[in-house]
């Protein structure tokens, strides 16, 4: 009998989704399966839950939400054997994306039945992990926007970016320090990722890889709202390194330094992180967590 724990969050996405055992045992037959559906009801909660199914010995856990949701399921099953099943019921969907797990959710649920697994990278920000990207300055403001919106569908994302262009106008320091190369800076934004897509089919960092060892650093310092929206044009065209401010890195360590304030406004796997520290030590952790793919 294989045990399924499925973590699920009732309001990702549009929150039109039903994972019933009477819908899943339709997939996963009640001789061989025993499925077992838990929901998460506040932010942080399905942490929790993942580790009362690792101390209760599920065989495969699953997120079913966005990437706010399968980062807190993901987070907990680093550097344990039980795999991450993923069914992508959220909205922008980019460590999905990036393992060509399928939005429709019965696609998704056979690859779970299927049991072929990988590993996979994971980024480290001090204590924090990440799957698909972090970021700093712009990337993290449009998110703090997007999140106030209550909404999660394209539209408010791009009305958040709109937001963000208009009024975005913050200006702090950073010390950056990569491969022994320290530079000074006052970002526009700073952009660490581990996958290939961002959500929403965007990418600032179209080479990266999960599997590589590696993350993808952009660096844009401050340039003026012209070049702002032609910045906007290259990332939808996947081709950031045209506008020629844009510095970008291939390393798997990183250090950021702030020399005013009181914490680091980022933005982790798409959801607003404010951390209380003046440095942060960021890396990749190799092939350190299990994915059914």
């Amino acid at each position: 009998m294989i045990d399924i724990h499925f973590i699920v969050n009732p309001i990702a996405g549009s929150g039109h989704h039903s994972f019933s055992e009477t819908f899943l045992q339709d997939y996963f037959e009640a001789d061989m399966y025993n499925i077992i559906i838990k929901s998460s009801g506040y932010k942080g909660h399905a942490i929790d839950l993942t580790k009362e199914s690792i101390h209760q010995q599920a065989d495969i856990i699953v997120a079913c939400g966005g990437d706010g949701t399968i980062n807190e399921v993901a987070s907990t099953l680093v550097g344990t054997t039980i795999p991450l099943g993923i069914v992508p019921v959220g909205s922008g969907n980019g460590l999905a994306s990036n393992l060509n797990i399928p939005r429709h959710i019965k696609k998704a649920l056979y690859i779970i039945k299927n049991n072929q697994c990988t590993t996979i990278d994971v980024g480290c920000v001090n204590q924090r992990y990440f799957f698909s990207n972090t970021g700093f300055g712009f990337t993290a403001n449009v998110i703090e926007n997007y999140e106030a919106s209550q909404k999660r569908t394209l539209l408010c994302y791009l009305n958040a970016s709109l937001k963000s262009f208009k009024y975005y106008n913050k200006k702090e320091e950073m010390v950056i320090s990569i491969d022994d190369n320290i530079e000074v800076v006052n970002p526009f934004l700073i952009f660490i990722s581990n996958s290939n897509v961002m959500g929403y089919n965007m990418s600032l960092t179209p080479k990266a890889s999960l599997t590589d060892g590696l993350l993808d650093v952009i660096i844009v310092p401050k340039i003026s709202r012209l070049k702002m929206l032609f910045f906007g044009f290259c990332m939808l065209m996947k081709k950031p390194e045209l506008l020629k401010e844009v510095k970008y890195y291939q390393t798997s360590k990183l250090k950021l330094s702030r020399k005013q304030g009181a914490f680091f406004e980022s933005q982790i796997d798409g959801e607003i992180s404010k951390i209380n520290d003046t440095t942060l030590s960021i890396s990749i952790k190799k092939e350190s967590l299990s994915v059914l793919i």
